[in-house]
Parts: structure tokens; C-alpha cells; sequence
């Protein structure tokens, strides 16, 4: 069972893996190219599959050579039929991959296959979207950026094959499993491929603002892209719509780039977008107006929707041609003006709203610069004003591109807006989170900004709805900072406060929540000192604790808590149930809704702050819990084993490898707290004892003496003991031990080694008394041999006692302590494996309830406490600027003039007596 998620991050380490120095922006070429024949090598074969009628265990590969052979010519045409394309036997995916592994394969066979697709696709008249798809411009075999010669483009080519080899593409599309990786893959490309990303992609978050605006005010048949790039914009648009109104959507792009053309044919098909549906043409959008609409000749066709993000400030917009365009062409001529030669951002937006119908809306990416500058930029702006076709700016963040850093604007259009409408501004260019180098949306960021504009509502700092009288006082200009003013969170001082000391009673009016939720706690802690003036008569701390712990606070809590959890129990029922046929954006989208209903009740909670919560644990956990659940059901999921995937380094490369298994749809360690909780307190309690052998191990370690070289018995890193260092020392210890006894022991050692006879053996004894005889084993005349000496003088130096205070001592410790300890670990290990296998045997034999647990808990127990947290988070940001004020208000200026004064006496005196001493 693998899930889109794994198939992505494979796909993108394999090509990493096999790219080498290639540009990533050429090498997608390659890939996604090799990828998409995939795609109709398998559709080949599962529409002969299902026309033959053929059973789920056929080897269909072999059953559609014999069939070509048997019918040839008449097989092609009824697959071309029903596909609009054939590929033969000969040059199926297939066949590539059984030459590989049978060492036939040559480079060849893939250009011949390409070519011959191609050939089949010329031979018809209604295939036009499949034409070119692999032209040799695209894919060229030849390139030595692949390889430097035949036999290393050969095996990079072979390596890459083998990359989708498992990989049913059929299977894969259904669910848009194969879509999304696919859109994964291009966006992956386009961050590594630097500026060269906008010539391709657009940012999904950019694409989320325009899709979801368009998608909810608007009812779509048709939509164009006259800049289509990878098709991105298109397909989010589509994504936000029901499975009904998806299915009668007709796609219109235009790309000027032939490989990015092709890019964008590829990502729709793979996205079941059906050929009927999707008319993508390769040509210069500026140069050539397109489409023209056939019923009507000169005139542009008319959309439901436009949706762009042009090349900014394109300074070669009309340099397409050999005659430049002028004023007089009809999608110009309204405004009576033409954009600069070297500012082309007007001239798409005029493109664009050309072509959009009167019921429509268009949505465009233009660098901010289309909101002030002056010139015929600003003719041209002052007539989309005053025949009211722009709906919304939207100013985001700058650094938000690959391939700029620059602040963008989106801009709405409609030509249906009343005169007397106004024109709705958001600042939404404070709202993003930091990633790597770049700045990024937030889904609660996206909703925010939708809701603004679905609902034109006016929120001081962050949108307002400017008139036609405001906006030609500002003489047409429509620069975001004119019309919105960004509010500072920063205090503002009192000089009479500094002055005489007392916090400004304005400041503590301005605490609006804690007014509202505590107003008899913070009445009791303040006390008037003179008009408009307070001091605080409580601890900060103890108001804190008051507030927190007050009877409101503690209602609201309890009040969102029900909610929040009848709001998870609903949706974790509804998620149970999702099958193949569930629209999932659907129910996510009428989740999230719900969610911002449900917090919009409470009057200081930021439902996009709780929207966020929502948008992260989908994420995390529900987007591949949904996708497995949709294919398997529920309680199958929850008893599926899933191999562990982690990202390791091998000799510098980074290279994902299993690490065991984990439950699909839970944790293990979930498993282990919930049903092995004994077994879990046994490691615990070995751990314990570990962890106070390691501190009597750290102890030691830190008596140790650096200058006295005692630090040798350390590891490298200097920080624990290795237990060969420490037998090693010991071992010179025991050998430099003077003991009486040892010594007598060693010269009758040398005795021995002159051979002597048994009875001078014997009398060597009795005349020795200084050796303990008796506690060393005889031979079997009754004396003592070497062995047995030589195990008693061993003996004899390990029990002897080293002083408590030296070196050797501690020595002795730690090697005792190192053996316990290797022994708990062993211990410890045991355990380890015993509990791990109890849980890879019980995941497949999980209880329809334990799931139900397990699972509620994974997905949602950790989220309680965030939801109480937006209750507390605003009244505890309140109680911070309380402290803040109190802290600021605390000391007079008189008061702090007098420590300073007392701090330079000090001063003066501690440099007198210095003078003093010398």
C-alpha cells in the first residue's frame, strides 16, 4: 500500500539521485516527459485490458502482443479510438523495462518510441493534444548534459526508467494520486531551479488566494490562461469546484515556451482531465490574440473565468512581431492608451479582461508597481477605475517567488461591478511564516484573505473598501499604504505618567478583554492616585493567576471545549465513512466552514488562529489517513502495516531506507502508552536505573583531574568513558601493585623455571610461610603449579583495595559501573525488542475499538489544549501589556534621575580611591 505522499518523496529523491549536475529546469524535462509516457503505456494496456474483456490475473502484456499480431492496423485504431492515441507492443514502457533487464536495451528504443508516438499522433486530425508532446527540442537523447557519451546517457536514461517501473499509472490516477505527484514534482523542480521557476510555476498558496476567490463568487463553464505555464492556476481553479461542474470545465491555455506548452499538457491529462475538455495552444499570448472565437470573426472568445501570472514588467511584450502592436487593436482600444514597450504588465491585464465574459471574474499576479506608476500606466489604471472593473487588490508578501522577491499584488476584475460600488484593498503582506529563504502563505493566511473579499469587509489595518470620490482623491492612485494604515502594537508613552509616576487610565480602558471577561478583578487592582492615573495594588503574578482562573474564563473554556469536541466527533464519524466516491476537498472545505462558524461565536477567539490548528492536523495526519481510508476502509487501515521510511546519509548522499514499521493510520508509541502500559513502566524503571548509573558514571568523570593526564580514559569527544581505555589503565594499575606476597609468589615463579623436584617444591612451600599456600590449587603431587600461582597472583591484585582518594580507585568504580550498566542495557535492548514485536503483531490484530481510540487520539489529542489556548492567548497578551505598563510606569523620571545620581557618587568614589591607592 503506497500513498501519494511516499510516491513523492521517492520520485524526488530519485531525482536528485539521478540528475547530477543537470539544471533541475531542464532535467523536469526529462523526468516528468518519461513519466508521462508511462502513463499512456499503461493506459494502452488497460484499455486492451478491459475491451478484451480480459480477468484481473492476465498477463496482459503478452495477451496485447498476441493480439497485435493476430488483428495489427484494426487493434490500433480501436485503442486510437477510444484514447485518442495507440502505443504498439514494441514500444511500450514495458518493453523498455524488459530490455533492461535482459541487457538489450539501447538508447535508441526511446527516441524510436518517442517518434513513433508522435508519427501515430500526425496521422490523425483530433489528437491535438498529444501532438509534439516529445518533440526532440523537449527530449533530446542527444544532450550531453545528460552524459558525456553514449553508454552514460544510457544508463542515466535506464536509471530513470527504472524510477516509475512498479508504478500502475492508471491505478495512480484514479484519486489524483498521480496528478498531485506529478504537480508535486514541478513545484519541487521549480524551487531548485531559481529565477528559471517563472517561466513554469506559480506558487500554490498564490494560486490557493485566486482559485478560492474565483471558485466562490463565481459560476464556471469555461476558463483561460493566456500565460498558462504548467497549467497550475487552471487546475487549483478546478480543485475548489463540486466533481459535477469539474467535469463540464473546459481548460484554455496559451504558453509561449514550447517544453513548458508540453508541461502543461501533460499535468492536465494526468489530472483526468479529458482532451475534449482542455484546448491548450503554443504560442505568444501579446503577439497573437487567441482564442478568436470562431462564430464570430475578430472577436475574442469570452470566458467564466481568467487567471494569470504574466512575466512582470516584460520589456519584450511587443517586440513579437514584425508590425508592433497598436492602440487600435480591440483589446486596447477601450482604454485608448498602449502600456510602455518596457512595462508589459498592463498589457496582459488588458489581455486578459478582453477576454473575460460579462458574468466573469479574472484574477491577475502584477508586481505593485501597476498600482502608482504614472505615464500611460496611469491613464490606463484611471479608466479601469472609472468604468469600475476592478473589484480588489490584494497586496502579499514580498519574497513569495522563486524567481523574485518582490512584493506581488492580485488584482480582481469584473466587468458587471455598479458604478457606485467601491473598490475592496487588502493588506495581507504581514501575514506569512518564514521558510528557508522564502516567505510563505498559511492556510489561515488564504482564508483570511478570501473571507475579506467574499464578504467585502473593512478590518482596520488590514482591508478597506475605498469609493470612487476616495480613490480620485488620491488622484487614481492605488498605492495600498494610502488607503491602509498599519497598526503599531507598540506603547505609547505618557510624559505625565514618566513624570509623576501612575499608569494612564486610557491605557488600562484600552485592555478591551480583560474589561470585558475580569472587570471586577481589574477594578480591585488598581487604585486612582490622581485624576486619569493608577497604580497597581496587586502583584502582576497574582492578577494573572485571578484572571486565568476566573469563572468566565473557565465558562468560555468549557463552552469551546463541548463544541470543539462534538465538532471532532462529527467530523472523525464522517471521516469513517469516506470511500472512492467521497469528494474529500468537498468535505474538508465544509469542515473548515464549520469550524470558522463554530469560533466565530466567541467574541475574542481568532477563528483563523483555530483555522490553522484545523488546516495543520489535516495535514499532518487526515490528508494520507483519507487517501488510505478512501481506498481500504476504516477499520482495514487502521489494521494495515506500513514500512518506516527515514531519510539517512550514506557517504554524503542522503538516501531514504526503512526503519522498521508503523501502523497506517496511528503511532507506535500511541500503541505502546495505550496497551503495553506495564511493559512500559518495566523500560522505565530499567531506563531509571540506567540513568543513575550514567549520573554516578558523570560524577567520577567530572572528579577527574585534566592536568594529571587522568582525561586518557576518555572517548574522543571527551565526554564518556570507554570502557577499553579504562581495562587498559587498570590493567598497568594492577601490574605496578607492590604486595609482599605477589612478590614471593613471582620468585617462586622463577623457582619453578629451574625444574626442580617435588620435594624441593614441597619444602620451597614450608619454608615460604609469607604465601598463603592453602589458597591456591594444587597438582597432584600437592605442590603448586604456574597456573595455579599465576591465578592467584591475579587474584590477589584485583581484590587489593586501591586508596579511595586516587585515580586507580575510581578506575575500579567505573569498570564496575560500566559492566552493570552494559548488563542493563542488554536488559534494557531485550525489553525494547519485546515490546516492539508485541506491537508489530498487534497492529494487524487491533480491535475495531482500540482503533476507534488509538486513532481519535493521533489525529486529535493534542489539539484540545490549542483550541483552549485561543481563548487564554488573547487574554494572557493583555496581561502582558498590563505588566508592561506597570513596569514602564513604575519609576518616576524624578526617581530615576536620583539612582542615577546615586550610581555616579558611587562611581566617583570607587575612582577616587583608586587615585587614592596608587
Amino acid at each position: 500500500m503506497i500513498t501519494s505522499e511516499e510516491i513523492k518523496r521517492r520520485l524526488w529523491d530519485g531525482a536528485n539521485n539521478l540528475r547530477g549536475t543537470m539544471d533541475a529546469s531542464r532535467y523536469k524535462d526529462y523526468m516528468l516527459g518519461l513519466m508521462f509516457y508511462k502513463f499512456l503505456s499503461d493506459k494502452t494496456l488497460q484499455t486492451f485490458k478491459e475491451t478484451a474483456g480480459l480477468p484481473d490475473n492476465a498477463n496482459v502484456l503478452e495477451e496485447y502482443r498476441n493480439a497485435h499480431e493476430e488483428y495489427g492496423e484494426e487493434l490500433e485504431t480501436m485503442i486510437q479510438q477510444i484514447l485518442g492515441y495507440h502505443v504498439t507492443p514494441d514500444h511500450l514502457y514495458q518493453t523498455w523495462e524488459e530490455d533492461i533487464e535482459n541487457g538489450d536495451f539501447e538508447l535508441s528504443e526511446v527516441m524510436d518510441s518517442l517518434n513513433a508516438f508522435e508519427r501515430s499522433i500526425a496521422a490523425t486530425d483530433d489528437s491535438d493534444d498529444f501532438k509534439g508532446l516529445f518533440s526532440s527540442s523537449v527530449i533530446d537523447l542527444t544532450n550531453t548534459a545528460l552524459g558525456s557519451d553514449l553508454n552514460k546517457r544510457s544508463k542515466n536514461i535506464r536509471d530513470l526508467i527504472g524510477l516509475f517501473a512498479d508504478l500502475n499509472m492508471v491505478d495512480l490516477q484514479n484519486g489524483d494520486v498521480l496528478g498531485d505527484a506529478y504537480e508535486y514534482l514541478i513545484s519541487q523542480f521549480a524551487s531548485d531551479s531559481g529565477k528559471k521557476a517563472g517561466e513554469f510555476y506559480t506558487p500554490a498558496q498564490v494560486s490557493e488566494v485566486i482559485a478560492q476567490i474565483i471558485a466562490r463568487t463565481t459560476e464556471i463553464k469555461s476558463i483561460y490562461d493566456p500565460t498558462v505555464g504548467s497549467g497550475s492556476l487552471l487546475l487549483t481553479v478546478g480543485k475548489h469546484l463540486s466533481k459535477d461542474a469539474r467535469k463540464n470545465l473546459h481548460y484554455y491555455g496559451q504558453e509561449y515556451i514550447t517544453a513548458t506548452f508540453n508541461l502543461t499538457r501533460m499535468n492536465l491529462l494526468l489530472h483526468d482531465v479529458r482532451p475534449e475538455n482542455m484546448t491548450i495552444r503554443n504560442g505568444n499570448t501579446m503577439a497573437s490574440d487567441w482564442p478568436e472565437d470562431p462564430s464570430r470573426p475578430g472577436e475574442g472568445v469570452q470566458f467564466d473565468a481568467v487567471v494569470m501570472n504574466p512575466p512582470y514588467s516584460d520589456k519584450s511584450w511587443n517586440k513579437h512581431e514584425d508590425k508592433p502592436l497598436k492602440v487600435s487593436d480591440p483589446r486596447f482600444s477601450e482604454f485608448g492608451a498602449l502600456p510602455p514597450e518596457s512595462k508589459g504588465d498592463f498589457a496582459y491585464l488588458m489581455h486578459g479582461l478582453y477576454h473575460l465574459g460579462q458574468q466573469g471574474t479574472m484574477g491577475i499576479v502584477l508586481p505593485h508597481g501597476v498600482l502608482f506608476r504614472g505615464d500611460t500606466e496611469g491613464e490606463i489604471r484611471q479608466r479601469l477605475i472609472e468604468k469600475n472593473y476592478i473589484d480588489a487588490v490584494i497586496g502579499l508578501p514580498s519574497n513569495l517567488f522563486t524567481n523574485t522577491g518582490i512584493p506581488v499584488a492580485v488584482l480582481i476584475l469584473k466587468k458587471n461591478r455598479n458604478l457606485t460600488d467601491p473598490l475592496l484593498i487588502i493588506d495581507a503582506s504581514h501575514d506569512f511564516i518564514k521558510v528557508g529563504k522564502n516567505n510563505v502563505l498559511r492556510e489561515r493566511d488564504i482564508a483570511k484573505i478570501v473571507d475579506t473579499y467574499v464578504n467585502k469587509q473593512e478590518i482596520p489595518g488590514y482591508s478597506h473598501l475605498a469609493s470612487q470620490k476616495e480613490i480620485k482623491k488620491n488622484d487614481y492612485n492605488l498605492n495600498i499604504p494610502r488607503y491602509i494604515e498599519q497598526k503599531s502594537t507598540d506603547l505609547i508613552q505618557d510624559v505625565d505618567g514618566h513624570l509623576l509616576g501612575g499608569i494612564p487610565q486610557k491605557d488600562i480602558a484600552d485592555l478591551k478583554i480583560l474589561n470585558q471577561i475580569a472587570p471586577e478583578i481589574i477594578s480591585l487592582s488598581i487604585q486612582e492616585i490622581r485624576p486619569g492615573y493608577v497604580l497597581l495594588t496587586q502583584k502582576i503574578n497574582k492578577i494573572k493567576r485571578s484572571v486565568l482562573n476566573s469563572d468566565r474564563v473557565n465558562v468560555e473554556i468549557d463552552k469551546l471545549s463541548k463544541v470543539i469536541n462534538n465538532y471532532l466527533e462529527n467530523l472523525y464519524n464522517q471521516i469513517k465513512n469516506v470511500n472512492q466516491n467521497t469528494a474529500i476537498n468537498e468535505l474538508k472545505e465544509k469542515y473548515f466552514d464549520k469550524l470558522k462558524d463554530i469560533l466565530g461565536q466567541f467574541s475574542n477567539v481568532n477563528k483563523y488562529d483555530g483555522y490553522q490548528i484545523m488546516a495543520e492536523i489535516w495535514s499532518n495526519y487526515l490528508n494520507r489517513g483519507l487517501e488510505l481510508i478512501s481506498k481500504n476502509g476504516f477499520y482495514s487501515t487502521g489494521r494495515t502495516r506500513l514500512p518506516n521510511m527515514v531519510e539517512k546519509t550514506r557517504k554524503g548522499n542522503k538516501v531514504t531506507e526503512q526503519d522498521g514499521w508503523v501502523p497506517a493510520i496511528t503511532s507506535n508509541n500511541l500503541i505502546k502508552q495505550k496497551l503495553y502500559k506495564d511493559e512500559l513502566s518495566k523500560i522505565d524503571k530499567i531506563t531509571a536505573e540506567d540513568g543513575d548509573i550514567q549520573s554516578k558514571l558523570d560524577e567520577i568523570l567530572n572528579s577527574l583531574s585534566e592536568e594529571d593526564g587522568e582525561y586518557t580514559v576518555l572517548n574522543d569527544d571527551n565526554s564518556k568513558f570507554n570502557s577499553t581505555s579504562v581495562n587498559s589503565e587498570l590493567k598497568i594499575a594492577y601490574a605496578n601493585i607492590e604486595i609482599p606476597e605477589v612478590k614471593s609468589l613471582e620468585q617462586y615463579l622463577e623457582f619453578l623455571d629451574t625444574k626442580p623436584k617435588k620435594e624441593d617444591k614441597i619444602n620451597y612451600m614450608i619454608r615460604n610461610s609469607s604465601i598463603n599456600w592453602d589458597k591456591i590449587e594444587k597438582v597432584k603431587d600437592g605442590s603448586v603449579g604456574k597456573s595455579g600461582a599465576k591465578n592467584y597472583i591475579k587474584e590477589l591484585k584485583e581484590t587489593f583495595e586501591f586508596p579511595e582518594d586516587s585515580f586507580e580507585y575510581k578506575l575500579v568504580q567505573v569498570q564496575k559501573l560500566l559492566k552493570e550498566q552494559s548488563a542493563i542495557h542488554k536488559q534494557l535492548n531485550s525489553k525494547v525488542k519485546e515490546i516492539n514485536d508485541a506491537v508489530y503483531d498487534k497492529i494487524e490484530n487491533l480491535t475495531d475499538s482500540e482503533i476507534d481510540e488509538l486513532v481519535y487520539d493521533y489525529w486529535f489529542g493534542d489539539s484540545m489544549q490549542q483550541f483552549i489556548n485561543l481563548i487564554k492567548s488573547p487574554i494572557e497578551a493583555e496581561l502582558a501589556r498590563l505588566e508592561e505598563l506597570n513596569s514602564t510606569y513604575s519609576e518616576t523620571v524624578e526617581e530615576l534621575d536620583q539612582e542615577i545620581n546615586c550610581t555616579e557618587n558611587e562611581l566617583n568614589n570607587l575612582l577616587n580611591n583608586l587615585v587614592t591607592l596608587q
